[in-house]
């Protein structure tokens, strides 16, 4: 018995991106992944735009880095990255990288990144909000990720497996 060729179903050429569920063609270069900084500012509005840009004035006030977008966020980094900023529509993620804990008005929330840093997220909706002690937990920042980790510090991929599965099962 054989099949007929209308019931085949049509062969599929290309494939869907698994971060912006978008269609390519086979052949067909894509890359979401990547973007600029103009970009991710494109829809802002004039308050948290002048806040954007007084965050940054200050963290390339701070000396030497280098600032890239990617994905969702504008990084900011020397060594590691001490800071990012993620644009909503109606305010300004910003993250910062410490040593220490911190507690201000503006700080939405703070979780630890590694078993030196804690990351402090703050909401920004205004140019107003972005002066100290803000940016001098930038500065800080900024200086912390220039130096080694120190000495005897162990990382999350120093622990076995198993104990990162057991510590993921407790949260």
């Amino acid at each position: 018995m054989s099949r007929s060729s209308s019931n085949t179903p049509p062969a599929v050429t290309g494939r869907e991106c698994y971060h912006c569920k978008q269609w390519i063609a086979p052949g067909e270069t894509h890359d979401c992944w990547t973007t600029t900084e103009a970009a991710l500012l494109r829809d802002l509005d004039e308050d948290l735009r002048e806040a954007y840009d007084r965050i940054r004035e200050e963290a390339v006030a701070c000396g030497d880095q280098r600032i890239y977008a990617s994905h969702h966020s504008i990084m900011f980094s020397r060594r590691a990255c001490f800071c990012f900023v993620r644009p909503r529509r109606r305010w300004l993620d910003v993250c910062v990288f410490l040593g220490r804990g911190v507690t201000s008005p503006l700080l939405w929330k703070a979780m630890p990144s590694s078993r030196t840093k804690i990351a402090h997220l703050f909401r920004i909706t205004h140019r107003d909000q972005v002066e100290a002690p803000l940016t001098e937990w930038l500065a800080e920042a900024w200086a912390m990720s220039g130096q080694p980790a120190p000495r005897g510090a162990a990382t999350a991929a120093d622990e076995p497996a198993s104990a990162r599965k057991r510590a993921a099962k407790k949260r």
